[in-house]
């Protein structure tokens, strides 16, 4: 960064050392470049993920303003979108998350604007299903940037993680419900993606199969480019939520470069960025962590909690960590607390050597990084959301009410300098404001339930150009011997008669890249032909779930692979459960009258409603048939259901209805008929999806097992906006048992 138009301090507001020497050079020169720098500001810097381009909410941008007004003053523009979420500002476009419609045309939006004058340069539009997160929580995640690419990550509340070019072109995605059993609270709270090398690392809570059938919460890194998996992690235990949104940031600790977040297990882990290999981990909370941490220079990590402590009976923590730590550092690891600041959604702003944080009332503090010590507190609304932003000298604040401070901090106090808020057009109430500002080329952009909105000195020269990329630290060469191995990819969905390739990767025992290596692999659970680094799946291959394992010496890796055969299947529950289903620990098969049926039973906790997903969502246009059994304890009776393509076809049982519906929040697509059902009779249920580029026609019917197939449809309804293909499978809702018998699954 040029100093002379800069104002020369790193981020983190510490000298290095070798600035020193630079700093005793210009001392004398100090008029000369007071001339040179008139009318000069910083050089362009971007925003390419949530908290900046230094991971810590700061940026090195100056001449920012001071105050501006909703009706005008310093507004350079403002565009109608609807987000809640932290916008990308790279490449000379605001990229967006958020949502647009109504009824049927509820979905999902993503958009790109021109960063200069606001014009909308285009936007994809996604339909959200198989989650119960209402429209008002669309957007949720902020989206995040690849310089190197130019592409824009994003993940929709639903689970559809994407990757797009800056064009708005899809590169390739991922169906992380379908895939990889991800959950999502009604809450809708939902992690951003961070870029490390050839990786992009995203976390979520979910309960996959085989040895992640155990709901937790894992870290997954695809490759950034292809999408395919290249590690997982699952560093903790059973979580406290499965609603909850904590961003990892990178950091290199004593040469091992990290990756460091909070967990829904209560706890914060830092993982090697490069394996996911476990470092150290400090117990937090009795709740799950949804503030990201910062990191300074010192490797110390600041976060903060709003939730029952876990050694006292209080709400509420600040810490600072040694992040130099290794194993459980629980009882070691704690510099200074600042106790019973309940600060659980915002996540701290890292300057000079202090810590902003704001509270979930809207308190704003200021916090020694070194000591815990808190310099002062001002108020700065009453709902704490948003996370503040430090540049200029200055606090970019946003308050949920939607209000947008600017703060002005000093040594023991801080004032306001500017606080508007926002309205809904009726002006009937205030816009709801959870997005942190994003800070680039000199000007603030930020989205509400009202609109996008770009701030700064109009008369200021835009200027684009991208940002240095992050200085991360130094790690040192890598060196052996080999104490990891790694198979990528480490997932994959096979076809009969496909051949894969796989390779093994080493590292040392810090997470250091050694590259490839030669490995002995083997097949287990799977029978396929295995050469070199190629398995081929035989052409006339059945359902099979298993692994390549990779051996080393003392060391060992696997790559998890399932294989689904070509439709038509049919499923009468004599094998027991396929261990390729998703979501299948909470379903067990029975004997009864001599025969094996799937039964839903009554869970202990959580959720009582819930799908096992049967195969793949790359199938499309298929029909769906199964024989369910309602049954009835006390007042509650349960649900049996059946899921095609996205689309659910359920029996209610306490409403006497047969509903085809979409996106069960909202419901998108509804449709329903009454339908007398008996409790512990068995009834056969078919659904069928046609889709084609204009519609998705969606048919279900359901009668008496043992009758006659009736030749009408029970109900029916058509989409506008089609699921063309999705996973298969079986829904319950069981307050009482339900069962299910001879699942066939046929094409159109």
């Amino acid at each position: 960064m040029n100093d002379a138009c800069g104002g020369g301090a790193h981020p983190s507001g510490r000298q290095q050392a070798g600035d020193r020497t630079t700093t005793r050079r210009l001392a004398g020169a100090v008029l000369l470049l007071a001339v040179l720098t008139v009318g000069c500001s910083a050089p362009a810097e971007e925003w390419t993920s949530w908290r900046g381009p230094h991971q810590n909410g700061t940026s090195s941008q100056t001449g920012l303003i001071d105050t501006w007004s909703p009706d005008g003053k310093n507004l350079i523009w403002r565009r109608d979108f609807t987000g809640r979420s932290t916008p990308v500002v790279m490449g000379g476009r605001v990229f967006v998350n958020g949502r647009d419609g109504t009824g049927v045309d509820q979905q999902a939006v993503v958009a790109a604007f021109d960063a200069g004058t606001g014009e909308p340069i285009w936007e994809r539009r996604y339909n959200l299903y198989l989650t119960t997160v209402p429209m008002n929580r669309v957007g949720w995640a902020s989206l995040t940037g690849d310089p190197e690419t130019g592409y824009i990550y994003a993940q929709l509340v639903s689970g559809f993680f994407l990757c797009l070019d800056r064009d708005g072109n899809t590169v390739w995605s991922r169906s992380l419900k379908e895939e990889h059993g991800r959950f999502e609270g009604y809450g809708g709270r939902t992690a951003s993606a961070v870029i490390h090398e050839d990786l992009v690392i995203l976390n979520m809570i979910n309960g996959s199969w085989g040895n992640q059938g155990a709901p937790r919460h894992r870290y997954y890194a695809f490759d950034k480019r292809s999408g395919a998996v290249r590690w997982m992690s699952t560093p903790g235990g059973a979580v406290y939520d499965r609603n909850t949104q904590s961003v990892p940031v990178l950091a290199t600790i004593n040469g091992q470069r990290l990756v460091i977040g909070g967990n829904a297990d209560g706890h914060i882990y830092a993982l090697q960025a490069r394996t996911g290999r476990k470092v150290w981990e400090f117990e937090l909370s009795k709740r799950g962590i949804n503030v990201s941490p910062v990191v300074d220079d010192a490797g110390r990590v600041f976060v903060s909690h709003s939730e029952e402590n876990v050694d006292e009976a209080t709400l509420g923590r600040v810490v600072a960590l040694d992040g130099a730590g290794s194993g459980d550092i629980t009882a070691t690891g704690e510099l200074w607390r600042w106790n019973r600041n309940k600060a659980g959604f915002p996540s701290p702003a890292l300057h000079d050597g202090r810590v902003y944080i704001v509270s979930n009332q809207g308190n704003l503090a200021a916090v020694d990084a070194a000591t815990g010590d808190v310099h002062w507190e001002l108020s700065i609304g009453t709902v704490g959301k948003a996370s503040p932003v430090w540049a200029d000298g200055k606090l970019y604040a946003p308050e949920t009410n939607g209000h947008f401070a600017i703060v002005r901090p000093a040594d023991d106090s801080a004032e306001i300098l500017a606080r508007h808020e926002l309205k809904m057009p009726d002006g009937q109430r205030y816009a709801e404001f959870y997005g942190s500002p994003a800070i680039a080329y000199g000007r603030i952009y930020f989205t509400t339930e009202e609109g996008l909105y770009c701030l700064g000195d109009k008369d200021a020269p835009f200027e684009v150009a991208p940002s240095p990329p992050p200085d991360l630290g130094d790690e040192g060469p890598a060196q052996g011997p080999a104490t990891t191995l790694q198979v990528s990819p480490a997932e994959v969905t096979a076809n009969p008669g496909e051949t894969h390739d796989f390779e093994v990767h080493a590292f040392d025992a810090l997470g250091r890249a050694l590259g490839p290596v030669e490995a002995t692999l083997t097949l287990r659970g799977i029978d396929a032909e295995l050469a070199g680094g190629s398995v081929t799946i035989p052409a006339d291959a059945g359902f099979a779930a298993g692994a390549l394992v990779a051996s080393s010496g003392d060391l060992e890796a696997e790559a998890r692979l399932r294989v689904f055969p070509p439709l038509p299947w049919s499923e009468d529950f004599s094998g027991g459960k396929r261990s390729a289903w998703i979501g299948g620990g909470r379903y067990d098969v029975t004997e009864e009258n001599g025969d094996s049926i799937l039964i839903k039973p009554v869970a202990e906790r959580g959720l009582l409603r819930s799908p096992l997903l049967l195969g793949p969502p790359s199938l499309g246009n298929y029909t769906i048939q199964a024989d369910v059994r309602l049954s009835q304890k006390g007042r509650r009776k349960s649900d049996a259901g059946m899921i095609n393509s996205g689309y659910i076809l359920d029996l209610l049982g306490i409403h006497q209805r047969l509903q085809i519906r979409s996106w069960s929040a909202q419901l998108r697509v509804e449709s329903a008929a009454d339908f007398e059902v008996e409790m512990d009779q068995w009834y056969t249920m078919k659904l069928q999806v046609e889709s084609d580029d204009d519609e998705a026609r969606i048919r279900g019917k359901v009668w008496a097992r043992g009758a006659d197939e009736p030749a009408d449809w029970t109900v029916t309804a058509v989409d506008p906006h089609p699921i063309r293909n999705g996973s298969p499978g079986l829904l319950g809702y069981s307050p009482s048992v339900v069962s299910y018998d001879n699942v066939l699954i046929t094409p159109n």
